[in-house]
């Protein structure tokens, strides 16, 4: 059997390897605290589940049409618009089974050989493989460059070329932590109005993520690249819906109807009654946004605390999201030695750098929004293993 070469480029997320491999060990009766997976350990609102429950019982159990129903859309526009103050039509709002499909179809739309796209590194490991399988070259921009992993405007900007057709930008930031502001953002856009013929896919699925009381730097600012961004966005993070699969996409109005046409080939439609829960939450209260920070906020501290008395390891400080993403280099080994001792050795899933790419095999990542008990006893275990 012959398959298409395109396949074969596809890379993976490590998260899932150690995932199965904790599931494994747990069944066996040894326990293991699991800091590797990109979720918290809250729940979404009751008032979400209650929604999804009356829309099934309401007999919602039928196809929807592709794009989401209108409700749902419409209910996107209103939380951008009291959210940004920006005016989007639920025309261009694409409901979507999680947050990568988004991910996938822009990267399809652009990618193709003969063309660049321009990815963060350290980042979301499916930028890489999904560029790869198009046949486009994957060109990376370097965050280690810079302590706190924020992104430099004039770094990116000086690897775009004729070739480069797509530019991926995740802010805040996917597995660091970092949260670039809004002059670094700007300069940034205004730089791309000089390559007219760029695309920019902004994931901000972490943007109602952050920790200090600053402005966050959405895309939607800028109207004068509207006819060719595409927006990540979703309840997953922020509702604490990861298992939903339940996103949004914002797409320029030439690409509608080509949007339309990819949904209608791959997942028809989304699940019909958890569109009624997503409505749901985006029309509640941010109550318990505000409290899950918070929560956040107080783990991060937690863990950031415990690590700086271990010898050997380095970090910036996470400024948003779920992760804190140290250097261990001065422990003697690198990221993949690391997170192998701390599962084999005292029962502690991590992911290693190099999950993320090529530029951080020094680091490993690890989620603090599981429980303080969970976080003690992971930095306990880190401790233990460095002193075998």
């Amino acid at each position: 059997m012959k398959i298409a070469k395109n396949v074969t480029k596809l890379g993976t997320e490590l998260v899932y390897d150690i995932f199965a491999k904790t599931k494994k060990l747990q069944a066996e009766g040894k326990k293991i605290i699991d800091l590797s997976l990109g979720q918290s350990a809250e729940s979404p609102p009751g008032y979400v589940i209650e929604a999804t429950i009356k829309a099934l019982r309401d007999g919602n159990n039928g196809y929807t049409v592709p794009n989401g129903i209108i409700e749902c859309r419409e209910a996107v526009s209103r939380k951008i618009k009291s959210l940004y103050n920006v005016n989007i039509s639920p025309e261009r709002i694409f409901i979507m089974p999680g947050g990568k499909p988004t991910m996938h179809y822009a990267i399809s739309f652009f990618g193709e050989p003969g063309v660049e796209i321009i990815y963060p590194d350290p980042g979301f490991p499916i930028y890489e493989s999904m560029i790869n399988y198009t046949g486009a070259k994957a060109i990376p921009y370097n965050l280690t460059k810079n302590k706190d992993f924020k992104i430099n405007a004039d770094q990116i900007l000086s690897l775009i070329n004729k070739k480069t057709r797509l530019l991926i930008i995740n802010n805040p930031h996917n597995p660091t932590g970092s949260f670039t502001e809004k002059k670094e953002i700007d300069k940034l856009a205004n730089g791309l109005l000089n390559v007219p013929n760029v695309a920019v896919l902004s994931d901000e699925i972490y943007g109602r993520l952050v920790f200090e009381k600053k402005e966050f730097p959405t895309f939607l600012n800028y109207p004068d690249l509207y006819d060719r961004l595409i927006i990540l966005d979703g309840w997953s993070k922020t509702y604490a819906m990861t298992g939903w699969r339940l996103g949004w996409g914002i797409w320029p109005e030439k690409l509608v109807n080509h949007l339309f046409k990819f949904c209608v080939n791959n997942h028809s439609c989304v699940n019909a009654a958890i569109q009624y829960g997503a409505i749901a939450a985006l029309d509640g209260p941010d109550d318990s946004i505000y409290a899950m920070v918070k929560k956040f906020i107080s783990r991060k501290n937690l863990i950031v605390g415990g690590l700086r008395k271990i010898q050997g390891i380095e970090f910036s400080e996470p400024k948003s999201g779920f992760f804190i993403f140290p250097n261990i280099k001065g422990t003697g080994m690198n990221g993949d030695e690391f997170t192998e001792k701390c599962l084999n050795k005292v029962g502690l899933a991590l992911i290693q750098g190099t999950a993320f790419g090529k530029f951080a095999k020094n680091n490993v990542r690890l989620n603090f929004t599981t429980s303080e008990e969970n976080i003690n006893n992971a930095l306990e275990k880190i401790t233990k293993m460095l002193n075998q």
